[in-house]
């Protein structure tokens, strides 16, 4: 039994031992500024362990960060991706010394890899650190060390894209241990969040299109099962300058609209006005292919600029489907010359007029209730029959003046006379169809054109709104 007292006896030693080199401070010699090497050596062999004295306490982490850059964001994908500067504090307890006996060195830096550090990580974090490491930190005499590093997040976020140029996104950072439950490891902020947010506004104020707007927080607990974590969550508010934009997307949409607003000026049964539209909307086509790049594309939403244009065009379309419809109706030999029908008269010429205050030219009246042409014609046919039987009386009566050779060419001149008066009948009627033809096109393109303007306006509006509101946040 003796054996085994003695090896026990030996083990309590070195135990003992180590226990009283994790208590004391380090030592210094005189002529080295600092802690002499073989003591920090020692602390780089504890490495693995959490450096507290009583394994009960937990170890106190202090987090702070600046958002210096926002490289990118994917609407497509709901991912944020930033550049920051992350400060990161806590306490060795085995890292202490005194300053009088170390030459009044109170700070020196070692590498971060021979010491215990905290599990810190990014819950949202969704790809690989690419950033450049720093392998070194700084430590107090009084054990405690901060660590500096440079961190490029690529973190997911609920990107919301509707109001697009003038959105304002607001992303979560949360920060915590991943391994460590909060009787090992408490976090906490380093800086208040009104200092994060004046030093990221102060660095990211002239870089990128974007700004940021607040940076709120908060500390709270996870539990999942039986185990809980210490947790800090950062609300980063970030908005994007839309200048870019509204030079690039909106002035060059806008022109575009006022062109095609002008002409309804044309005459709507002008060819001319067709072949216009037409070369527009190629133009805007192609104007919407070669911006469709600026155009974030997500599948949770269409953002409002994007249903401006596309109301746009189809705007263009409708105006250009109007212009082809009173061009067929003018210009169609089977068309122009058929009667107005009852229900257009009274939808278009009475109630759409009037609802227009469409005003009509002046010599001009609002086309009548079509006529039947019955009475003309026989109207016609009686003047034509009294004619010839004009004639025949004076073929009947006496020939003693020597007028009978003259009768067939009189006969002749009645037949042109009836023939001129009928084509002439005809003529007026078509013009008079064709007057009626015009007139509904004209009140079907004052409607368009009231139309268009109204909902044009409508989304200016919307869109003075809502810059408006950026401008104010």
């Amino acid at each position: 039994m003796r054996p085994t007292q003695q090896s026990i006896c030996f083990i309590s030693g070195l135990l003992s031992l180590s226990v009283s080199l994790c208590y004391s401070k380090l030592s210094c010699k005189e002529g080295y500024s600092g802690p002499t090497y073989e003591s920090i050596q020692d602390v780089f062999d504890l490495q693995s362990f959490r450096p507290a004295v009583n394994l009960s306490n937990p170890t106190i982490a202090n987090i702070s960060f600046t958002l210096y850059a926002v490289l990118g964001v994917n609407e497509k994908t709901q991912i944020l991706t930033t550049f920051l500067w992350l400060r990161l504090y806590w306490k060795h307890e085995f890292l202490v010394w005194d300053p009088d006996e170390c030459d009044g060195v109170t700070k020196i830096s070692l590498p971060v890899r021979q010491l215990w550090s905290p599990d810190i990580i990014v819950y949202e974090f969704v790809d690989d650190d690419v950033s450049q490491a720093c392998p070194y930190v700084y430590v107090n005499h009084t054990g405690h060390i901060r660590w500096d590093r440079m961190l490029r997040l690529v973190s997911a976020c609920n990107l919301e894209i509707f109001s697009f140029p003038f959105d304002v996104q607001n992303c979560t950072f949360t920060f915590g241990s991943y391994m460590h439950t909060i009787k090992d490891v408490r976090v906490g902020p380093a800086l208040t969040f009104e200092e994060m947010s004046v030093n990221s506004k102060r660095y990211l104020e002239a870089s990128g299109e974007w700004e940021v707007v607040d940076i709120l927080g908060d500390t709270s607990i996870l539990q999942f099962g039986i185990d809980e974590w210490d947790i800090i969550t950062f609300w980063v508010v970030i908005k994007r300058r839309p200048v870019l934009y509204v030079v690039n997307l909106l002035i060059p949409s806008s022109f575009l609209m006022l062109i095609d607003i002008l002409s309804f000026y044309l005459p709507p049964h002008s060819v001319d006005r067709a072949s216009f539209k037409m070369t527009l909307i190629l133009g805007y086509t192609v104007f919407l292919l070669i911006m469709n790049d600026l155009l974030p594309s997500t599948a949770n939403g269409t953002p409002i600029i994007g249903i401006y244009f596309s109301v746009c065009l189809a705007l263009m379309v409708i105006s250009l489907l109007e212009t082809v419809i009173i061009t067929n109706v003018l210009h169609h030999s089977s068309m122009k010359y058929r009667e107005v029908p009852k229900w257009v008269r009274v939808i278009v010429l009475k109630h759409i007029a009037n609802l227009i205050c469409y005003h009509w030219v002046e010599g001009i009246k609002p086309p009548p209730r079509p006529q039947t042409d019955k009475p003309q014609s026989s109207n016609a046919n009686s003047d034509l029959s009294m004619s010839v039987q004009s004639s025949q009386t004076s073929a009947q009566q006496p020939t003693n003046n020597g007028v009978t050779a003259v009768l067939p060419e009189l006969q002749q001149i009645c037949l042109y006379l009836g023939d001129l008066r009928a084509h002439l009948t005809s003529l007026q009627k078509e013009n008079e169809l064709q007057e009626q033809w015009c007139h509904v096109g004209y009140v079907l393109d004052y409607l368009l054109f009231r139309t268009y303007l109204l909902i044009i306006s409508c989304y200016a509006l919307v869109i003075i709104t809502m810059w408006c509101i950026w401008i104010s946040q």
